[in-house]
């Protein structure tokens, strides 16, 4: 028995160690399976975080004046290889707003490239109300610099009343300043601003007589061999033809009637209807500035923005490039013939074609997945309130000069006789603050009486003080926009709001921007090319989200005095 009981036992043992060992075999070869495994998956995810090659150019386009509806009300009449391109390859941000007031040209310009709002760049507007000189002040105005290109003056400008920096500018000096900076835009301010304080180069278009593309010795001591030769090319006499309608005029659905009561037309031409012969009409509409205000500018942009890649070989190296393009025919469009206009449908449709034309040739100069683009506005438009007004929908104008004369008789009936007012300008009114001591009157408690006043003034929205956008914080609604927007050193001293659907009195005809509401506001945001995901979204972005996305994208410092966003849903990993 005992013999037995040992015999068993011994068994026992070689079978369990047999089990071990068989377990063992089994669990090393699947961790050592299992770690294989792992490892792979490892790799691949490390893969594919590894971030996407860098864009050897970032093109950024600026389209004057363009509201978001535009991009659907139009689709159906874009081509492939323009604005469906960068929605079809690329990302389509459907809920995008400037999210301060003024909404116009120089500010939208320097919001979009610096990540900021007028708050903090300084460019309140176009041109604002300087208290030390007495005197308006042009955004890129410089009698320090001289003209290069032209024998005009309209090229003394800079970049220096805007105070941050650019993505463009950060990336100059990321690269050691070997990645090179180009603006370019019929408009001054559209290529100065957003080209930042270090470019190498800003060009705007000069009319009348000369028709020739020029710049400031701010930037050099005189033009590029190929800018030059483009001006020698005469190509703007080549666009004094015919403007007629680049489709069947039956097919543009998306507008009004070509005949009607609400469009500006040009001087020397009757009716504002298609066919426009701009020889003719450029005697009389200041020879080539009559371009700016037809598609044929934003065709001219494109030609020297080609010109411009090859000329100064943008996106040819590893270093990344910045060529940034504003098309400025489409705002001088809109102010003339109004939102609503077949004018402004035609444009759209060659607009498309000019952005299928240039993405073509980044395709195959700087090569397909090399690039990368966005295009946004610097603002939206108003429909015509006249027109609102024709189908009883509330809209009107506001005569800036009543207003003014009503606020002035107020302050001397309350305080006595005096200038009270200096000056009013975009909706802003700036105090005599000298009168305002020199009477021993507390500067806040006048600022607070005229705005309780103005606000009892027909077709008024809602006004502010500069000491309620410096003493408060506002998170939402108009006020919020008013604050962002407002600059202790350069805004005034109370803020004017009108109704919706209502501006300021300047014509019966064509339409303008500037209000903190949506048709002003919400703009289109498209990213497309190098390092960019395909998508959409309704999320919330705002116009100083782009800056910090570019940034992002270049893995470069972010504009100094950006408060933005980067928007991730766009960038690839």
């Amino acid at each position: 028995m005992t013999l037995f009981i040992l015999i068993l036992i011994n068994l026992l043992k070689i079978l369990t160690m047999k089990l071990s060992l068989t377990l063992s075999l089994f669990l090393s070869v699947h961790f050592f399976a299992a770690a294989e495994t792992a490892d792979l998956k490892l790799n691949a995810v490390s893969t594919s975080l590894a971030p996407p090659k860098k864009a050897k150019l970032v093109v950024g386009i600026v389209v004057d004046q363009m509201r978001y509806d535009y991009l659907t009300r139009y689709e159906s009449r874009f081509g492939e290889g323009g604005f469906k391109r960068m929605i079809r390859e690329g990302f389509n941000f459907k809920n995008n707003n400037f999210d301060y007031v003024p909404t116009y040209t120089a500010p939208g310009h320097a919001s979009v490239y610096t990540g900021t709002t007028p708050k903090y760049h300084g460019i309140i507007s176009n041109d604002w109300y300087d208290r030390t000189s007495g005197k308006m002040m042009y955004c890129v105005d410089d009698d320090n610099y001289q003209s290069v290109g032209t024998p005009s003056k309209d090229g003394q400008k800079s970049p220096r009343k805007m105070t941050v920096t650019s993505f463009a500018d950060q990336n100059r000096l990321h690269t050691q300043f070997r990645g090179k900076t180009i603006g370019i835009a019929i408009k001054d301010r559209g290529a100065i601003l957003p080209a930042g304080h270090t470019a190498n180069a800003a060009y705007w278009f000069v009319g009348g007589k000369e028709g020739v593309w020029a710049t400031s010795d701010f930037y050099m001591d005189q033009l590029p061999s190929w800018v030059v030769s483009f001006n020698d090319e005469k190509r703007p006499e080549s666009y004094l033809k015919v403007w007629d309608t680049a489709q069947d005029i039956a097919t543009y659905t998306q507008s009004g009637p070509d005949m009607n009561d609400f469009e500006g037309g040009f001087k020397g031409k009757s009716t504002p209807t298609f066919p426009y012969d701009l020889k003719a009409l450029s005697s009389e509409n200041k020879g080539y500035d009559i371009l700016k205000t037809t598609p044929f500018g934003n065709s001219l942009t494109t030609d020297f923005a080609i010109a411009a890649i090859a000329g100064e070989s943008l996106g040819f190296d590893e270093d990344t490039d910045v060529l940034t393009v504003s098309y400025s025919s489409t705002d001088y469009i809109g102010h003339n013939f109004g939102v609503n206009a077949v004018e402004t449908e035609d444009t759209y449709i060659r607009l498309d074609r000019d952005l299928e034309r240039l993405f073509n040739y980044l395709d195959d100069k700087v090569g397909k997945g090399a690039y990368t683009v966005f295009l946004t506005a610097d603002h939206g438009a108003v429909q015509v309130p006249n027109y609102l007004k024709s189908v009883n929908i509330p809209s009107g104008y506001i005569d800036m000069d009543v207003v003014k004369n009503a606020l002035a008789d107020f302050l001397a009936s309350k305080y006595g006789d005096g200038d009270w007012i200096e000056n009013i300008s975009n909706f802003q009114v700036f105090l005599n603050r000298k009168l305002i001591s020199d009477r021993n009157l507390v500067l806040v408690e006048v600022q607070a009486s005229l705005a309780d006043f103005a606000q009892s003034l027909p077709q008024i929205f809602e006004t502010y003080t500069a000491h309620d956008m410096l003493s408060n914080f506002y998170e939402k609604g108009l006020a919020h926009r008013l604050q962002k927007g407002f600059s202790e050193s350069r805004s005034g001293d109370v803020i004017i709001s009108v109704n919706p659907g209502y501006i300021e009195k300047y014509s019966s005809t064509g339409t303008t921007h500037g209000s903190g509401f949506n048709y002003d506001t919400h703009v289109p945001l498209l990213f497309f090319g190098a390092g960019i995901n395909h998508g959409s979204t309704f999320e919330t972005t705002y116009i100083e989200d782009i800056a910090p996305t570019i940034s992002a994208l270049l893995g470069i410092a972010e504009p100094n005095g950006s408060i933005g966003r980067p928007l991730v849903q766009a960038i690839k990993n």
